[in-house]
């Protein structure tokens, strides 16, 4: 492989900057600053491995690529100056099915190791990928896998591509879930996907625990009329913001039926509990996450989730392509009252509409409990296809057989 220095690296554009010569490079080395060693193989674009350096910021990070162009491997390591060696606090490694298998494909294996200054370790292993299960294991590891001694300037091994992962995560993984396995691993559902169905909140008598310490139960659900989606794409995010739509959804150009979750406690006003846009026929049998830009999966520890942040404690259902004329007359609806915005009703959550005179291209807006950061549930039928996205008003409710 041929080195070449660079003065940083961007690993989401994949592009070098300023070219140094090996000169340059080892005097940024001795000072501390950024910079970028690239090992390079004959009539590839891309590098086959990357390091940034950054000795004054006291971390090395990693990028392996195949000659697809796909990362298969990527780690970040921590230094400890005052020992002048290297902590691998976390490596990622990827195995593509077949050459065709995009870096970003949901059904790629992917094992994450994290690794503490203590020596405590955890393996990662999803082996369907992001979708499915993942097989998970914490341990100790040995102190000559947890460091390695920081290099000389041009002292960087140039490691292969298949390289994705050390040699004893390795051997753990051959033996992982069997009982031959000397740690313990156990198996922890996909942050993407959810046990609760969304479904049963829309169903009339399921009850379920209420915000306030009672019983609630589910009542017929409202009726909050229909979303004219022209351009197939339903974007989801808050309308107050001054952005794109945080969550976008490639949809057949149509219009669907909205309606609002309802339950209350005996004697009660019933109170709204989720909104729902139907986007197909049948009930759902699954649900997941549904991910926006740069949204990582693998990243999600328990009880953390992706979706659309609101400083306003609003979110919208609308056509993403007509997303900031939309906005734009919901905001003067919302302040200035104006006739382009109209109300279904007080005691409706979906407090606020707005369209597009002529072409009916809408948005419906709804309220929400709380800001701060709300998924969003994509039910999928039996066949796989999508039927409903379903945004939970306040929480998770704890529902009990009904």
């Amino acid at each position: 492989m041929r080195m070449e220095y660079a003065d940083g690296w961007d690993p989401l554009s994949r592009v070098a900057g300023r070219e140094l010569s090996a000169g340059e490079a080892r005097e940024r080395d001795a000072a501390g600053l950024t910079y970028a060693v690239l090992h390079r193989v004959p009539g590839r674009a891309l590098p086959a491995v990357v390091r940034r350096v950054s000795w004054r910021s006291g971390l090395v990070e990693v990028w392996a690529y195949d000659e697809q162009g796909r990362r298969t491997f990527e780690a970040d390591l921590s230094m400890l100056v005052e020992e002048d060696r290297l902590l691998n606090r976390r490596l990622t490694g990827w195995q593509y099915p077949g050459p065709a298998t995009a870096e970003s494909a949901q059904d790629c294996p992917r094992t994450v190791v994290e690794i503490a200054s203590d020596g405590t370790g955890r393996i990662a292993h999803r082996p369907t990928g992001v979708r499915g299960s993942s097989l998970e294991a914490e341990l100790t590891v040995p102190e000559d896998q947890c460091w390695s001694a920081r290099p000389a300037f041009g002292g960087w091994r140039p490691f292969t591509a298949d390289d994705h992962l050390p040699q004893w995560v390795r051997e753990h993984l051959a033996t992982a879930g069997t009982p031959e396995a000397p740690v313990s691993w156990r198996r922890v559902p996909s942050p993407m996907e959810t046990s609760v169905d969304f479904g049963r909140l829309f169903q009339p008598g399921m009850a379920m625990a209420s915000p306030y310490g009672g019983v609630m139960t589910s009542t017929e659900p409202r009726p909050a009329g229909t979303l004219c989606l022209p351009g197939g794409l339903l974007g989801i995010g808050c309308p107050a913001q001054d952005d794109e739509p945080r969550l976008v959804l490639a949809v057949p150009p149509g219009e669907y039926r909205l309606d609002e979750a309802q339950a209350a406690e005996e004697g009660e006003r019933a109170e709204g509990t989720a909104v729902r846009v139907h986007l197909g026929e049948g009930p759902a049998v699954s649900w997941e996450m549904l991910l926006g830009p740069g949204d990582d999966p693998w990243l999600l520890r328990e009880g953390e989730a992706y979706g659309f942040g609101t400083d306003a404690a609003m979110g919208a259902f609308a056509d993403a392509g007509a997303w900031r004329s939309l906005q734009r007359r919901f905001v003067a609806a919302l302040h200035d009252h104006d006739d382009e915005g109209w109300t279904i009703g007080t005691d409706s959550d979906f407090f606020l509409r707005t369209r597009e005179p002529g072409s009916g291209v809408g948005l419906a807006g709804f309220g929400l409990s709380s800001d701060g950061v709300h998924p969003v549930w994509l039910g999928r039928s039996s066949a796989g296809e999508p039927v409903a996205a379903v945004v939970l008003l306040d929480g998770v409710p704890e529902l009990w057989a009904g």
